[in-house]
């Protein structure tokens, strides 16, 4: 890795931009951060393991105590959490002695109406205790059999939308359209840069996502239009402090997960960058963070 900034050069990071994220909304008064000072940010940040997909779970586990970051959103890559059962017990023994807490799985592909591939996907996450599986390009034909697992193991979905390329979930108002009479526990993992680049606004679609939004999946772009614009978070256009407010808003208890798509062979730089900038426009709200 070509950056290593110290924890404090991190926390100092923080906090400057915590001066400058305001620019993200409406500033605060000075009164009105006031009254928020000394609670604890109701925003819990986490990362995708995607993020670091050209690093090994040990490699990995060394930037997430860098990074002073406990929750993972992990993936069957590199050998992050792999599907193989043994090699999955050994990865999870690894993150219980980090530890580092895994509160979703994914994204995770339902390319077809296969019941044992679909069943063996769900057995993988109960496995590894995990509550939620973020699905990638679920087929109509799959959701069916989805449902029929998300019952009988009691595991939420969370669909993933991708964007204009994605012929069946754009954005998460088409997601809204399919699952609307499913069961509750198939819901939402937002993608805020594939959302915006099929025209959603996400203000709204968390709002109409609601007690069904299980996943956040958060990036920036320097425009709405193209998928290969995307920056550090805050060097955008994607409105963060607007996003955490609807969050607040709407009372959601999940975790808003950092995935850094650019950069594979070295994305600390611009992940350090996008954790700063977050807990940045969540302490310019007025809300305490532990970095």
């Amino acid at each position: 890795m070509k950056s290593n900034l110290s924890r404090r050069r991190f926390v100092q990071s923080g906090a400057v931009m915590a001066a400058a994220c305001v620019a993200s909304g409406p500033a605060p008064s000075f009164a009105e951060a006031l009254t928020e000072t000394g609670k604890p940010s109701p925003i819990k940040l986490g990362i995708c393991s995607y993020t670091f997909r050209n690093f090994t779970r040990a490699q990995m586990l060394g930037y997430l105590k860098q990074l002073n970051l406990t929750d993972l959103n992990v993936k069957d890559i590199k050998d992050h959490l792999p599907m193989d059962p043994a090699q999955e017990a050994q990865a999870l023994a690894d993150y219980a002695a980090a530890g580092i807490k895994l509160h979703a799985a994914g994204a995770i592909y339902f390319p077809s109406a296969d019941e044992s591939d679909i069943r063996g996907k769900f057995e993988y996450c109960k496995r590894a205790g995990i509550g939620t599986i973020v699905a990638g390009d679920p087929t109509p034909e799959s959701l069916k059999w989805i449902e029929k697992y998300v019952k009988e193991y009691d595991i939420k979905i969370a669909i993933h939308n991708h964007g204009p390329e994605d012929k069946f979930f754009p954005s998460p108002f088409d997601v809204l359209k399919a699952i609307k009479n499913m069961d509750p526990r198939i819901g939402f993992c937002i993608d805020v840069g594939h959302a915006v680049r099929a025209n959603a606004n996400v203000v709204e679609a968390i709002h109409a996502t609601g007690k069904r939004l299980y996943d956040m999946h958060v990036k920036d772009l320097t425009s709405y239009t193209s998928r290969e614009n995307q920056v550090a978070v805050g060097e955008g256009v994607i409105p963060f402090r607007e996003i955490f407010k609807a969050l607040i808003d709407i009372k959601y208890p999940n975790f808003v997960d950092l995935e850094y798509e650019i950069h594979a062979d070295d994305p600390m730089p611009g992940v350090i960058e996008s954790m700063a900038y977050m807990r940045g426009v969540l302490t310019g709200m007025g809300y305490i963070n532990h970095a």
